[in-house]
């Protein structure tokens, strides 16, 4: 991996990571492959909407299909298709957030699988082996997802552990190509995730990621959390924050500083009906849609905008047929990497506070309908 920057404007970065694999301009947007599929979209689809790099999921793809059958057609870009760099997220929010019983030790979790109620054990070695096994371009190290709320006594013992986690990761044997993120947790406490930060740096990783971020916190807390720490990771190495997808959060976390951001928002919401705009959230429920003739967006260069009108892809949507999703989730992602494309001119013209003002105002200024 390399990554350079290009221009930066206040903390804000514009640069490229380049793999062997293919180049990923940031600040960028990963689309969510979690069970080794962008849902609805093929990878040539994702791939035209201007998508560089995708994400796949440690603990899905460990359950289901497992690494044999991964494995038996070469990586995980052979299984899925997809050619370009891929980032697999290390299982740890997953068995936070999915598996309804386990049972967190020093050595690892201990979990019921939410798809059949067997016993699993996942640890740093173990998850690292899997990534190791998917072929991932970037590996993230296993750790525990701190909860919200938290005091400051539970923030501190969870993510001291995910530093000794981390350490584990760094010790484990990656594949010759492959790159290794670390990831600080904390809480919403300033100190915590500030000694997290120095902990990773003195371990040292190819990449920093923020977790523990947008998991029910108001959103000044998670804003006061990436305003302080986000511009103090290491200046040459990319940073990643988690997990994080609506438009105004991508704005406000390139202007703290952040380069790589991941969210199921565009594809799940493209799946209810809900289509960004640069004006706002349309809703393809609404009955002011059935009559609509003109595209979702006129100015959208994407396959849905382009051939399809409001009123049609409301009659998809409401009578189930799937050409619906498809076409919402590739507008969508279009909406997504053209946002995160006119964020990367800005910052290199040396006027992102304009845009993102300019932005934030016609987004949230409009009522969606």
């Amino acid at each position: 991996m390399k990554f350079k920057i290009i221009a930066t404007d206040g903390h804000a970065r514009q640069g490229v990571l380049e793999f062997d694999r293919g180049k990923i301009d940031t600040p960028a947007f990963m689309p969510v492959g979690t069970l080794g599929s962008v849902r609805s979209v093929d990878p040539d689809e994702v791939r035209g909407t201007g998508s560089q790099i995708v994400l796949g999921n440690t603990f899905h793809l460990m359950l289901r299909p497992g690494t044999q059958v991964i494995n038996a057609h070469g990586t995980l870009h052979d299984f899925m298709g997809w050619p370009g760099p891929i980032l697999t997220d290390s299982g740890g929010f997953q068995v936070w957030s999915l598996a309804k019983k386990k049972n967190i030790s020093e050595r690892g979790v201990k979990f019921q699988s939410p798809v059949d109620g067997a016993s699993i054990f996942l640890d740093p070695e173990s998850s690292i082996a899997v990534q190791k096994a998917l072929g991932s371009d970037i590996v993230m190290c296993f750790d525990e997802c701190t909860p919200y709320p938290a005091t400051r006594k539970e923030a501190a013992d969870s993510m001291q552990l995910s530093m000794r986690w981390a350490q584990r990761c760094r010790d484990s044997a990656l594949g010759p190509e492959q790159v290794l993120f670390g990831i600080a947790q904390g809480g919403m406490y300033e100190d915590l995730r500030l000694e997290s930060l120095e902990s990773l740096e003195r371990i040292g990783f190819d990449g920093y990621a923020l977790g523990g971020l947008s998991v029910g916190e108001p959103k000044e807390d998670m804003n006061r959390v990436l305003e302080l720490v986000a511009h103090k990771m290491p200046v040459g190495k990319p940073r990643y924050l988690m997990g994080v997808g609506k438009p105004e959060d991508l704005i406000f976390g390139v202007g703290a500083g952040i380069d790589m951001f991941d969210c199921v928002l565009p594809t799940r919401n493209a799946r209810n009906g809900w289509l960004y705009t640069r004006s706002g959230i349309v809703r393809l429920k609404n009955a002011v849609n059935r009559l609509d003739s003109a595209a979702v967006d006129p100015t959208c260069d994407c396959l849905a905008c382009q051939k399809f009108s409001r009123s049609y892809l409301r009659h998809l949507h409401v009578t189930g047929e799937l050409l619906g999703p498809r076409l919402c989730t590739i507008h969508n992602l279009t909406f997504f990497q053209n946002l995160m494309a006119d964020i990367r001119k800005a910052v290199k013209a040396g006027r992102f506070q304009v845009f993102a003002g300019e932005f934030l105002r016609n987004f949230r200024g409009q009522s969606s309908n």
